[in-house]
């Protein structure tokens, strides 16, 4: 328990209007609870129901944004909360901005000479023809995905021209602009990081042909393989998605996808500036394999939260 003095109303903002929604409110209860049990007064909001402006900000001391999708990882509710004066988790708004499109965050991992799969923007206007012609170039098998959108819906394995259109028709279906992008056949990582700080990576096995939305959150068939190989694979995904968070800007608690090739190549796919944070999602079981308990990690985030606060008043 903290000292009754230090004790600061902190507000979880959780659920909003984005196809993410369900799996949003299921990490800001399980946040609300770790930081009751750490002893702070805590109160939960849904902007779906509560509109950011019809709140008290003045007697907040911090926002914990456990908000996925659109409407919380795409930089809007971070400009408000930096236009009151608020301290949040995670990283500032033109840095969720950037990450949340996977065509920017493309963009600026190719400039810092960071390894992600070739790739080519499309929108919902482009013929027929102009699809066919883009997906030529960059050979088959392609994943089509839509450029602002997580927990990978909306992705499709695509290995055949037979099958590329309604591939794009269900991307198109969750935004207006996607990508195809080369399929990277082999293993899928993931790298969760406390600033810039690596947590062990999670090597996920058993999701048959792509890791989608289904595979995350309904099977029961998933496996997720914490590999202790010092100087081996582990250390190499890591430093890739340290590198990639180094270059968007990331701060706070990220997470990144990364594809490993049949030669051992990591390849970044994209970068999740506010990841899952239910007691069962990846960052956490990554933090609980480096001996910080969900508890102790929702901590960690609000003390972070408040040092980057002061660190960016003070400059």
């Amino acid at each position: 328990m903290i000292e009754a003095t230090h004790r600061k109303t902190i507000v979880v903002v959780s659920g909003g209007t984005s196809c993410e929604r369900e799996i949003s409110l299921q990490s800001g209860a399980a946040v609300a609870r770790a930081l009751r049990h750490r002893g702070h007064l805590v109160s939960e909001v849904d902007p779906e129901t509560t509109p950011f402006d019809s709140l008290r900000w003045s007697d907040i001391r911090l926002a914990f944004l456990a908000l996925h999708g659109a409407g919380g990882e795409d930089g809007g509710p971070q400009a408000f909360l930096e236009s009151r004066g608020i301290p949040y988790t995670g990283s500032g708004p033109r840095e969720s901005q950037l990450a949340f499109s996977k065509t920017a965050t493309k963009q600026v991992l190719v400039q810092a000479g960071i390894p992600t799969p070739p790739w080519q923007v499309i929108a919902h206007t482009q013929s027929t023809h102009s699809l066919h012609d883009l997906a030529g170039r960059l050979g088959y098998p392609l994943m089509v995905k839509p450029d602002q959108q997580g927990s990978s819906l909306g992705v499709s394995l695509v290995t055949s021209p037979e099958s590329l259109i309604s591939a794009c028709e269900l991307a198109f279906s969750l935004g207006p602009v996607a990508l195809l992008e080369q399929a990277i056949l082999g293993d899928e990582w993931t790298v969760g990081l406390l600033d810039d700080r690596p947590l062990p990576p999670i090597r996920i096995a058993g999701f048959g042909q792509v890791f989608d939305f289904h595979a995350k959150y309904h099977s029961e068939e998933i496996r997720y393989l914490f590999d202790s190989d010092p100087g081996g694979m582990s250390d190499r995904v890591s430093g890739v998605a340290r590198a990639a968070c180094l270059a968007v800007g990331t701060r706070g608690v990220a997470r990144v996808d990364l594809m490993v090739d049949c030669f051992g190549r990591p390849f970044v796919l994209e970068i999740n500036t506010i990841p899952g944070f239910t007691d069962h999602s990846l960052v956490p079981k990554a933090a609980a394999h480096a001996g910080l308990s969900f508890d102790a990690l929702c901590q960690w985030c609000v003390d972070a939260a408040l040092g980057h606060f002061e660190q960016r008043r003070a400059a």
